[in-house]
């Protein structure tokens, strides 16, 4: 992917074994796909996966044996910037900057929250499975270009 000038992102978070219509509908034109955890089924990461080449990573729901393959955590390079993904940002045992990596993606709130702090950007992109309280339904979108880094949280319509 570094030779690509323009690089669209689709993160989604907290499925809950629930991949809504309106978040497939959201993330189409991603080049890739990151799920911060909770996923709850695997065939949101196949579906997922038939969008764009998707990276998943586990969270604290995703006890099943099926969930024992996604690892805790995950680096994904995006062109010339690196992202750090795991479920709970309360787990993040890294100094994000000095180890080099320009993104943390996280999911566990299901608030959807885009902070830059010390020149990075930390994204939580809400839930995209049911209903929690008053809750948004949320997705995002991260594009790089070089290492231009900007993003959307995307409230959907459900």
């Amino acid at each position: 992917m570094a030779n690509q000038s323009r690089i669209v992102v689709g993160v989604i978070s907290d499925t809950h074994g629930l991949l809504r219509p309106e978040a497939l509908a959201a993330l189409q034109g991603s080049d890739l796909i990151i799920h911060a955890g909770d996923v709850g089924d695997p065939e949101i990461v196949d579906r997922l996966r038939e969008i764009a080449p998707t990276f998943a990573v586990r969270g604290n729901i995703d006890t099943s044996p099926w969930a024992q393959a996604l690892p805790l955590t995950e680096v994904v390079e995006v062109g010339r910037v690196q992202c750090y993904v795991l479920h709970n940002l309360l787990d993040l045992s890294l100094d994000p900057k000095a180890a080099g990596f320009a993104v943390v993606i996280s999911g566990h709130t299901h608030r959807p929250q885009a902070q830059v702090r010390h020149d990075v950007l930390y994204l939580n992109p809400g839930s995209a499975g049911p209903r929690r309280f008053t809750l948004p339904i949320a997705v995002a979108r991260i594009e790089v270009n070089g290492s231009h880094i900007s993003h959307e949280i995307i409230e959907l319509q459900v």
